[in-house]
């Protein structure tokens, strides 16, 4: 290592060597380094000589001369080193010029890097990405390689495109092979060890994902207090691939962490959301999954809408609470808990709302003309046919 003093002088190489040099340690082991002057360089004996750890001045009592031109330092229990590159251990002369220098590397080997996924966009390409592991920081430079091949057949590929959508992770743009199984993995190094992840299997149909659904709206259901309306566009890419898309709704109050899943939405591309609360805001999120991708069994990767989805609240008031009401409560629970998106859900809906209002405007209209006042100032009701 070619250092310069403090005073912009340069010194030979060979003036001192530091041993061992530059050593890769453990985190927690013990050094022992010796500085040697060689030659007769002016002020440098082992009486003048002194050491620095990244530029800081170490304690004198760490050191001790062995003899007229060698110093020894002895370091105990070593933290991890400052920075990836190494910590520069200086021997220095008594007028504070570099005799020799070492990269002094502490640190841990790697861990087993964990949960790969892997997803792709367009059926050619694949993105993954991964943990380092339980710990993740070796205080050392510690390389990730992203492997893939074919299962059963084929040679060892290694990804070049790193960090696309994150520190861990790794881009393959093209040339990879459909309806046949790859075998994914990744391989961390570092100067104190490797390790290697467990092997992950996929298909690439089997974890192709879109865009978010775009455009979501919500809104009222006309007059009614309790519902909201969502609708939303099919992803793009949903035209240019065979496949068909599989949605899901969340939805939550807006003082709540607490989301609720319509999971029964299937391929349409809007729903009600019944049984709300009226005068409260909601914000609610759409995803997309597609399946059914030329055959493939397993569904694809799930894709959120954005924060920003809809966030909308029913119409405010309180809730009434005639017979109506609670029998329109009634019907929400059904629907919510059998039949929460089906169209012939809303059909039946549909039917069930009108027949309530005809009933409910059948019993006023009864009640206005077959009431009758007797004598003793009561009423009787007269009650309607039966519809």
């Amino acid at each position: 290592m070619g250092l310069e003093s403090n005073q912009g002088t340069e010194r030979e190489e060979d003036t001192a060597v530091i041993s061992p040099q530059d050593p890769t340690l453990l985190i927690g082991s013990s050094l022992l380094a010796t500085c040697s002057v060689h030659g007769d360089p002016p002020g440098a004996t082992a009486e003048g000589l002194y050491w620095t750890l990244n530029g800081r001045r170490l304690p004198p009592e760490l050191s001790r001369v062995l003899n007229a031109s060698t110093l020894a330092l002895a370091l105990a229990n070593l933290n991890g080193s400052r920075q990836q590159s190494g910590d520069n251990l200086v021997c220095h002369a008594r007028d504070g010029s570099i005799l020799a220098g070492s990269c002094l590397y502490v640190g841990l080997p790697p861990e087993k890097p964990v949960n790969i996924s892997c997803w792709s966009k367009n059926m050619k390409d694949l993105t993954c990405r991964w943990t380092p592991g339980a710990h993740g920081e070796t205080f050392l430079h510690t390389n990730y390689s992203l492997k893939y091949k074919l299962r059963w057949y084929g040679q060892d590929n290694t990804c070049e495109e790193y960090h696309t959508v994150g520190p861990h992770s790794c881009h393959i743009p093209k040339d990879l092979a459909l309806f046949t199984p790859y075998e994914i993995w990744v391989e961390a190094t570092n100067r104190l060890g490797s390790a290697r992840s467990d092997v992950l299997t996929l298909d690439i149909l089997d974890v192709v994902t879109t865009d978010p659904p775009p455009d979501v709206h919500v809104s009222r259901v006309g007059g009614l207090e309790d519902q909201l309306s969502v609708r939303w566009v099919s992803p793009p890419a949903l035209k240019d691939f065979l496949f068909q898309a599989k949605y899901q709704i969340r939805y939550r109050v807006e003082d709540s962490v607490d989301w609720k899943v319509v999971d029964d939405v299937s391929n349409q591309t809007s729903c009600r959301l019944a049984g709300l609360k009226p005068g409260t805001v909601y914000f609610v999120q759409v995803r997309c999954n597609p399946f059914g991708i030329y055959g493939s069994k397993k569904a694809g990767i799930w894709k959120r809408s954005g924060p920003g989805g809809g966030a909308c609240e029913p119409r405010g008031g309180e809730p009434s609470s005639g017979p109506v009401r609670r029998e329109l409560k009634q019907f929400l629970g059904w629907l919510k808990k059998h039949a929460y998106c089906s169209n012939l859900s809303f059909r039946l809906y549909d039917q069930w709302r009108a027949w309530m209002q005809k009933s409910h405007k059948t019993r006023n209209q009864h009640r206005t003309r077959g009431s009758c006042p007797r004598a003793d100032g009561a009423r009787r009701e007269v009650l309607p046919d039966k519809l």
